[in-house]
């Protein structure tokens, strides 16, 4: 679950984009039209993060590549994982104050995007730089991480293609607030510890997590956030040391194996392959017995609070235990 090395002489070839030169002389134009108007070229903080479709990626991502560093996250509703990341990246994208523009594209509405970036799982995080897209990381990752890998972005935005990034200003709606917005948020009785739980899951320290939703659960054991939070947070604990070759690995030369396909099952849903982690464990439940057949059900209904009880996936999916077990 940590972020890949970020590689500044890796860039994926975008094959349906146009030379990155013609971008960047169309954002210059835009410029000057813009200072010629006596626009300041200023945006309000809430331009900092877009969403982007198949239709605007060449303006809302390409040209504007050639002004500031523009990081993408490709996320889709059903992701769990996605939901602790892409708020994280819209604070920092309001902290980083325009020294890097966010693109939200959903997966699910923009599949060729998707195969252009030949993305395996979500959510998957890349930027494009001058027209150049540069693969940053892929799944969850600690807040800190996430900075270093923003700050060399920029770095590497100033000093090889001279990206002075956008102004915001000031006197916009937004402007300053940051992150700071949540603290004047009603705090509920259990609001310190989730947010703790939350703090601690961004600093990568699993273990204060899962404490910190199980002294929730203890006092209130219907707390639902505190459930979903969990469940994702002994996710992400399970599959921390895996070595994911040598799980793939096993789980191809052991197909009735629990332990084996459990592993693979977890790993699966982390990378955002929901249907297969599903699959996985309903064909283990049909092919083993007894204890095996018992903790590998047992695994697939915590996966099933991972992703959620209203996603349809999981009605499908409890619908295929049901016909092996009865």
């Amino acid at each position: 679950m940590q972020p890949r090395n970020m590689s500044m002489s890796g860039v994926v070839d975008l094959a349906a984009v146009k030379a990155a030169q013609e971008a960047k002389v169309k954002a210059e134009q835009a410029r000057a039209e813009s200072a010629r108007q006596g626009g300041g070229g200023a945006v309000s903080p809430s331009s900092l993060v877009i969403d982007v479709d198949e239709a605007g990626f060449e303006r809302d991502i390409l040209q504007r590549s050639t002004e500031v560093p523009v990081v993408i996250d490709f996320w889709a509703e059903w992701c769990e994982p996605c939901k602790q990341l892409s708020p994280l990246l819209e604070r920092l994208a309001l902290e980083y104050n325009g020294r890097f523009l966010l693109a939200k594209i959903d997966v699910d509405a923009n599949q060729a995007l998707m195969q252009q970036f030949q993305i395996q799982g979500i959510p998957a995080v890349f930027a494009v730089v001058a027209g150049q897209a540069l693969p940053l990381f892929q799944g969850a990752a600690p807040v800190e991480q996430i900075r270093q890998t923003l700050d060399q972005l920029i770095q590497v935005g100033e000093e090889r293609f001279g990206l002075t990034g956008l102004v915001v200003d000031p006197d916009a709606p937004g402007a300053g607030e940051g992150p700071q917005e949540d603290a004047a948020e009603p705090v509920g009785p259990y609001d310190a510890l989730l947010e703790a739980a939350v703090q601690a899951l961004d600093a990568g320290d699993l273990g204060a997590a899962v404490q910190a939703y199980r002294d929730v659960l203890s006092d209130d054991p219907g707390n639902t956030e505190a459930k979903l939070g969990l469940s994702q947070a002994e996710l992400l604990q399970r599959v921390q040391g895996l070595d994911p070759q040598k799980v793939r690995s096993d789980a191809a030369e052991r197909p009735k194996d629990p332990a084996a396909q459990i592993a693979a099952a977890d790993l699966d849903l982390v990378g955002g392959h929901v249907e297969d982690a599903f699959g996985r464990l309903v064909e283990t439940v049909r092919v083993t017995a007894g204890d095996d057949r018992n903790a590998t059900r047992v695994r697939l209904l915590e996966l099933f609070e991972v992703v959620g009880s209203d996603d349809p996936r999981v009605a499908q999916a409890r619908a295929a235990l049901a016909r092996v077990l009865f």
